[in-house]
């Protein structure tokens, strides 16, 4: 069989052991399939198994790649053996049309920058305009919020290059079931992320290194000739027909063959400039909630037992689900070791995200706890569904006493109804501690808040202490996804009635997380190539 492979199932071995121990089991059951020796190995997939906390294990898959001819089937099912399809090859044919002007693509989070980057190694030139600034005037920004409580609006955690996803853990874990997931991952890898990533089960980046990698991610599509305009607002879309000519900016009207619109999921400003031109964008479901902090120490004895602390597992992760009566609640973006950090872009509100470094050793671990949030709660309009979450992040900035700290409370007093007890044994990492006591129903719809409290006692049934009363839940979490979605064809990607302008990731309600979103930009940027010649001017 030629350019297929085969993946060795369930090689289950001891922390402790090697990977040429891995490679060992491997070969071994490659044997007894009749299978040729001398092929390839390399690690496909690697997990914990601590369902058994005495005997916590890797759980490995291992690629085989080379000439295997047709193995038996049966043979191969007897050694837990599988025949994989070769992951295809990001490969397509340039366009006929050509481009009046430089293509544009508004945004430089995950979507923007990874469309951005293959227009750029296209020879597309691509013209980037980012509201925000670089990495290094972002971290620079939330800096200055946390010791003078000044947010700057256009450069802040949610807003500059990166996107939301360069200041949070820098998870790559996916739902999507998409090819060019592994590309993704292939050039983090080139850009300096660790080669485990393409192959652990839960990989992640961390926000010290993604930093890094964005930055060069950058530089390469300034060497390959796109333009970087930094603290650049797009304003609104330039229109003749059902074409895009040009775009109106902050720095002045440029014009264009076509839009990549990667704008995030809270650029809200430009979302209402789009909903009251007219264009086709529909309200949609989506959370909101707190962030629950605990010792890092607690979580990981909580899921490892006495495997706690092992070098070879790391900060214990979780993932955790409920159907609380008419919706659901879920954890979201954990953070193993990591910190509550200030993510408003609009002065006058409080919003929480976490974030973790690489190294996840900070003393609490934190994540969203976030409940569904339908369009019948809201109005069932985009303008109203923006509303609605503007609303709790200024309600939950007068809670937490107007200069941008946060409301907390702990779990006891939450689930008791009571507000008597400032946290002790988990201290906020909010901004150094700037946090200040409040009941969540001050900020939070009631229905909401009842929710996470029922699913708070159903998570500490599968995670002991999940629910302790020490726990900490800080507001408000209101970002998870965007609250619109600008309609396109799905075949085309391009946007109800127009000719060149791709609506394209988070913030156009087609991805949710760095991955899905660098995978939308991608495809978004690829339906521009098959369509379009390079401008030649």
């Amino acid at each position: 069989m030629n350019g297929g492979f085969l993946i060795i199932n369930n090689v289950k071995l001891p922390l402790n052991a090697s990977l040429s121990e891995a490679f060992t089991v491997a070969k071994s059951r490659l044997r007894r399939a009749g299978l040729p020796a001398g092929l390839s190995l390399s690690v496909y997939r690697r997990s914990i198994d601590a369902r058994d906390k005495r005997s916590i294990i890797f759980v490995y898959s291992i690629a085989a790649f080379g000439e295997f001819g047709t193995p038996d089937p049966e043979r191969l099912a007897e050694e837990g053996i599988t025949v994989s399809e070769p992951v295809p090859e990001l490969s397509f044919t340039e366009g006929k049309e050509q481009l009046s002007h430089r293509p544009v693509v508004v945004g430089l989070g995950p979507s923007g920058l990874f469309a951005a980057l293959l227009l750029a190694e296209r020879g597309y030139r691509p013209i980037i305009l980012e509201r925000g600034g670089t990495v290094e005037e972002r971290r620079a920004a939330t800096e200055r919020l946390v010791r003078e409580r000044i947010l700057d609006p256009e450069t802040n955690i949610q807003f500059g290059a990166g996107g939301a996803g360069t200041f949070s853990d820098g998870k790559l874990v996916t739902r999507i079931n998409d090819p060019l997931t592994q590309e993704v991952l292939k050039r983090l890898v080139e850009f300096g992320a660790d080669e485990s990533i393409k192959y652990i089960a839960k990989p992640h980046i961390g926000t010290d290194r993604l930093a890094l990698i964005v930055s060069a991610m950058a530089e390469r599509i300034e060497e390959l000739g796109g333009e970087i305009h930094y603290h650049t607002r797009f304003l609104a879309p330039i229109v003749r027909g059902d074409t895009v000519v040009g775009v109106k900016t902050s720095i002045g009207d440029i014009p264009t063959g076509a839009v990549l619109l990667c704008i995030g999921h809270s650029a809200r400003d430009t979302h209402k400039t789009l909903i009251e031109s007219g264009y086709d964008i529909t309200a949609k479901s989506f959370s909101v909630g707190m962030r629950i902090e605990h010792k890092r120490e607690d979580i990981d004895k909580a899921l490892y037992g006495d495997f706690a602390g092992h070098p070879e597992l790391g900060a214990a992760e979780y993932n955790l689900s409920a159907d609380t009566k008419a919706r659901g609640v879920y954890t979201f973006c954990m953070c193993p070791g990591g910190v509550v950090v200030p993510a408003a872009s609009e002065e006058g509100g409080v919003v929480v995200n976490g974030m973790s470094y690489s190294a996840r050793d900070r003393e609490n671990s934190n994540s969203a706890v976030a409940c569904s949030v339908f369009t019948e709660d809201y109005g069932g309009t985009p303008l109203a569904a923006i509303d609605f979450q503007r609303r709790i992040e200024r309600l939950a900035f007068a809670a937490g006493g107007g200069d941008y700290s946060a409301p907390v409370i702990t779990v006891g007093d939450f689930l008791s109804g009571q507000l008597k007890s400032f946290p002790k044994e988990v201290m906020p990492s909010y901004m150094d501690g700037a946090v200040r006591l409040a009941r969540p129903e001050e900020f939070l719809p009631v229905f909401v808040t009842e929710s996470i409290g029922r699913a708070l006692t159903s998570f500490g049934r599968r995670i002991k202490g999940f629910d302790s009363p020490s726990a900490v839940l800080t507001g408000a979490e209101t970002r998870t996804s965007s609250p619109v979605r600008i309609m396109r064809n799905m075949e085309t990607r391009l946007a109800t009635g127009y000719s060149n302008f791709y609506p394209v990731g988070e913030g156009a309600g087609y991805a949710g997380g760095i991955t899905s979103a660098a995978v939308d930009g991608i495809r978004s940027a690829a339906a521009l190539i098959t369509k379009y010649k390079p401008f030649k001017g």
